[in-house]
């Protein structure tokens, strides 16, 4: 994980601008853990509180970021994904199993995953590079990417306009209660996902028996 202060990040979006924004996101997006999120809601609050960016640019940016590294992430994972989690998943706790898990989820839920998956941190970075491993059409990917780019370029852009233009009004016990609701959001989710792990795993057992390299 690259790690970066919230200082370089404003020096480099005062230096780079709109491009900062593109280029952070669309590396996290090709699969490498990189804080193109955070760029996307300092740029937006930047561009609330001092309005020297334009929060409709600062959007189209991060959309297009998400979408060019998305695509690039999912022909990587394409042409040489699966030989490489194949080998070596099981250091990272990727075993056959959760191999053939992930499978079964694209070819059931692939288009929902891909959207959806742009606003949860893991599948954020990691969705489109599994998508392309497990062998999703590229046109359907290709929908569920753009729209899910766009919406959560939208959603968080404008969220943190709003947050810029309003900060004086975010502290004490509003925003208090913004980070109580956001973290009972986060363990929820994860809850949810540890109870149905085991029954998602015979799901996909039962719907792809044997060997996954059958598939």
């Amino acid at each position: 994980m690259f790690h970066f202060a919230a200082s370089d990040l404003t020096h480099l979006l005062t230096t780079y601008g709109y491009l900062a924004v593109l280029v952070f996101v669309g590396i996290e997006s090709i699969g490498i853990p990189f804080p193109g999120e955070t760029m996307l809601l300092i740029a937006a609050i930047y561009a609330g509180t001092t309005h020297r960016l334009f929060i409709p640019l600062v959007i189209m940016a991060a959309a297009l970021g998400a979408i060019l590294g998305d695509n690039i992430g999912f022909w990587i994972g394409r042409e040489g994904g699966y030989r490489l989690l194949r080998r070596y998943g099981r250091y990272i706790r990727l075993d056959e199993r959760k191999l053939k898990l992930g499978q079964y989820l694209f070819r059931k839920h692939g288009g929902k995953v891909v959207f959806f998956g742009r606003f949860i941190a893991v599948l954020r970075t990691f969705a489109a590079f599994l998508a392309g491993v497990n062998r999703m059409r590229w046109p359907k990917f290709l929908l569920f990417n753009a729209l899910g780019g766009i919406v959560w370029a939208t959603l968080y852009g404008m969220g943190g306009y709003l947050l810029g233009n309003n900060i004086h009004r975010l502290t004490g016990t509003v925003g208090t209660i913004t980070i109580i609701l956001a973290v009972i959001i986060i363990i929820a989710f994860l809850v949810f996902l540890r109870r149905n792990e085991h029954r998602l795993e015979e799901e996909a057992e039962r719907a792809l028996p044997g060997s996954l390299d059958a598939y």
